[in-house]
Parts: structure tokens; sequence; C-alpha cells
């Protein structure tokens, strides 16, 4: 039986504080482009949560973002 790994979220990172929450957390396991409802459901019990603005324990948007952004 295999101890589940927590997770690692990184939510609404854009440009240069991506590059730098890589450097200290590693690499994430889900990137979140913002904190909504949906984000929300997607975290387990012990995942860390690594919001670029905000405190942790702030309220998510209602109206999801989007999956990704096209170039």
């Amino acid at each position: 039986m295999s101890a589940h790994r927590p997770a690692l979220h990184f939510v609404g990172f854009r440009g240069d504080e991506y590059i730098s929450a890589r450097r200290v957390w590693g690499e994430p396991d889900f990137f979140h482009l913002g904190w909504d409802l949906r984000a929300q459901r997607e975290i387990a019990p012990g995942d860390v949560v690594v919001f670029a603005k905000g405190p942790a324990d702030q309220a998510p948007q209602v109206r999801s973002f989007p999956d990704a952004i096209e170039p």
C-alpha cells in the first residue's frame, strides 16, 4: 500500500513569478490560471497550494477561469 504524495498546485502565476516559484517550490503537479470553484475541488487533503497573489484563505471566484491560454 503506497502513501499519497501531496500534489503541488500553483494558482495564478504568470511570467517571471512562475519561474521564481518553481525555483522555490519545484515543478507543480497542477497549474490553475485562477482560483475558482473548479480549482478548489481539485485540491485533495494534504495538497500544497501556492498562490501568486492574495492570502491562502481567499474565497474562490464563482466564475471559472479557462483551462488554457491559447497562443
